[in-house]
């Protein structure tokens, strides 16, 4: 865990102390966000349609040059809320920073190959070159890793793991240079409009592990003693986000206002964006995301050890945030 203050240092905020459980001023959110990322679609469809000040909220997006440095503005309480997956906040529990976690995405990644690759099963990926988004400790690599597992089949040992970042690897595969890519869910979207294809999702692979539906791997992140003290504004946030999301999920003419943010540089590749963020909304009660976050929690610790998880060998109780009237 980084020090307080090299914490206070890094977000430029030095003498400025966090209080993760102050009120938040007027009711006023202080958000994370990438500038590309997939929550700014959604905090763009909730000022269009007045989502939040519905909910007498008030949203300042704060905006971040990484996902490492929203982490950093979280701990140093210089923004409210961030996205991040469930594996950070297990690992800060256990380290004695309460925060918790609420569902925003369960789209996580894909291994894609070339448009006219068919390999057998997991034994066809035997001694090719696979690219691997975020390294060999990305909670999608090892998924995947112990999904082969139980057909016999040690992936990085009996393949070519290349780690790279996604925009590296996705152009890697169109040019030929590897034979499968495992990148996340909207570079995925984007080599299908070039013409690659999907093998297998990692959302299948969640199944074949024993969860019960899409894993909402993303979500909304903030301190559980700051959530405490300002339940109504985080309950107001998840209801306009649930909103957001569902005039996205029905309303193609919505998204002809986001198409400058997303980056689409043909038609195709816009409508593959639309429909993985669709194919994304979580659906599922909170107590059934949680159950089976436990459950690829212990496979994915058990294969990233300390390294993944720290001291945090199971998920930890209160990892996921209960919303008002949410099932216990």
């Amino acid at each position: 865990m980084l020090h307080r203050r090299a914490l206070l240092a890094m977000a430029g905020l030095a003498g400025l102390a966090p209080c993760p459980g102050h009120a938040a001023s007027s009711g006023t959110l202080r958000v994370g966000v990438l500038r590309f990322g997939t929550l700014a679609w959604e905090l763009d469809t909730m000022a269009r349609h007045g989502l939040a000040a519905a909910e007498g909220i008030g949203i300042e997006a704060v905006p971040l040059a990484s996902n490492e440095a929203g982490r950093v503005a979280l701990q140093a309480g210089t923004v409210d809320v961030i996205v991040g997956d469930w594996l950070w906040v297990a690992r800060q529990r256990a380290q004695e920073q309460p925060l918790q976690f609420a569902p925003f995405s369960t789209s996580i990644g894909s291994v894609m190959v070339p448009a006219g690759s068919v390999p057998s099963g997991f034994a066809g990926l035997r001694g090719r070159r696979i690219g691997v988004s975020g390294g060999p400790l990305d909670k999608a690599w090892l998924l995947l890793v112990a999904r082969a597992r139980r057909e016999g089949i040690d992936l990085p040992a009996e393949t070519e793991p290349v780690y790279g970042a996604p925009p590296l690897l996705a152009e890697q595969l169109l040019r030929g240079r590897l034979d499968a890519a495992l990148v996340f869910w909207n570079f995925a979207a984007r080599l299908e409009a070039e013409g690659a294809r999907e093998w297998l999702a990692i959302e299948r692979v969640e199944e074949d592990l024993g969860a019960a539906g899409p894993v909402a791997m993303l979500g909304y992140i903030f301190d559980e003693r700051w959530a405490l003290a300002n339940r109504p504004l985080v309950d107001g946030l998840l209801r306009a986000s649930a909103r957001a999301k569902a005039i996205l999920r029905e309303e193609d003419a919505e998204w002809q206002a986001l198409r400058p943010q997303m980056q689409a540089s043909s038609e195709a590749m816009f409508l593959r964006l639309r429909d993985r963020f669709r194919a994304g909304i979580p659906r599922r009660p909170v107590a059934a995301e949680e159950a089976d976050a436990a459950r690829l929690y212990a496979v994915m610790a058990e294969l990233g050890g300390t390294k993944l998880v720290g001291h945090a060998t199971t998920l930890p109780p209160g990892s996921f945030y209960r919303p008002a009237g949410a099932a216990p």
